[in-house]
């Protein structure tokens, strides 16, 4: 049996066909840039050779669809998304994951947030996330049910209403909290959906992983809401219901040489992307059935900032699932 498992989140920068228009300060790639964002993302994927990938910034399906053709890991794995209306006059970015663990169900995507979660009354899409979350049940090679969400969360860029302008600092400002609030209510609607996935219902206590790009680091509020960190919980039962950052938990620490960002922003070194996992894979779990072995980040061409290139850098996650003797031996 398979007992390492490759896990990485990949946010590869507005991925959309040649001629498609995305936003207004943005010029559509011509068919030769096309060209080149397609091999460069496809070089990435078959970089990282992992089991599972979770992706942001899709603008289109049959995009992804070519970059795994031409790519060399990838041509045969699954692969699942929202399809996107390709005549529209502007494609909207989504998220999708591909897979060369087999599906157990068919994904689901969320793009309404659970009863009771909503942003404040006169809030665009109130009651939706901007992305919505993409759930995949992964069979794992002992055949047990692995929960995957690939999720996007609002990004820091000022949430300015009609006719705002960015000259004014009190205006500024207030774009900046709406932002805020829309990416803390996302984190508390896909806390929620977590929640919910570990209920009978749901199949009850089985693993999850979340790959993402939160737009946030892993100490920041939006980001602890997710992890659920601070909880109640029944006595003797702290764990139940947390996730985990796989840096934070990972066997392999190297402190002196921690050279894990994904985003470079006006000269600061960000990770702003994660790999979250829950009990089930931490050692301090009586329920663990594996562990994080390392987690690495491919983030040289940040550097580069090639035109073809991702703005983010990938997180790669190394797993490993506990064997029959290893259970023993607990």
């Amino acid at each position: 049996m398979q007992q390492e498992l490759r896990f990485a989140t990949f946010n590869v920068c507005n991925l959309a066909p040649a001629g498609a228009k995305l936003y207004d300060n943005l010029a559509p790639l011509t068919a030769a840039q096309y060209a080149a964002k397609v091999a460069w993302t496809a070089h990435q994927l078959d970089q990282l050779d992992a089991d599972v990938i979770g992706l942001q910034e899709i603008f289109s399906l049959a995009a992804l669809r070519d970059v795994l053709a031409r790519s060399t890991r990838y041509r045969d794995a699954m692969l699942a998304g929202i399809e996107v209306d390709a005549g529209a006059e502007r494609l909207t970015p989504q998220v999708a994951l591909v897979s060369r663990l087999p599906l157990a169900a068919t994904p689901a995507a969320y793009p309404a947030f659970p009863d009771g979660v909503a942003m404040p009354a006169g809030s665009r899409d109130a009651d939706r996330f901007a992305r919505a979350p993409l759930h995949a049940q992964v069979l794992l090679p002992d055949r047990r049910v692995l929960d995957v969400i690939v999720v996007h969360l609002k990004s820091k860029r000022p949430d300015y209403r009609n006719g705002d302008g960015g000259d004014d600092p009190l205006l500024y400002a207030q774009a900046n909290l709406r932002s805020l609030i829309r990416r803390g209510t996302e984190a508390v609607a896909l806390r929620v959906l977590l929640s919910q996935l570990s209920e009978p219902a749901h199949g009850g206590r089985r693993p999850r992983i979340v790959l993402g790009d939160f737009n946030d680091t892993a100490d920041a509020v939006t980001t602890t809401i997710v992890l659920g960190a601070g909880a109640w919980c029944q006595p003797g039962d702290e764990l139940s219901g947390r996730m985990f950052d796989c840096n934070q938990i990972q066997l392999r620490q190297d402190r002196l040489r921690h050279v894990g960002y994904t985003n470079i922003h006006e000269g600061h070194y960000m990770t702003i992307d994660h790999v979250l996992v829950s009990e089930e894979f931490n050692p301090a779990s009586r329920y663990a059935i594996g562990e994080v072995l390392d987690v690495s980040y491919l983030n040289d061409h940040l550097l580069q900032q090639r035109p073809e290139t991702s703005d983010h850098g990938q997180v790669l996650v190394r797993l490993r699932l506990y064997g029959a003797r290893d259970h023993a031996e607990a």
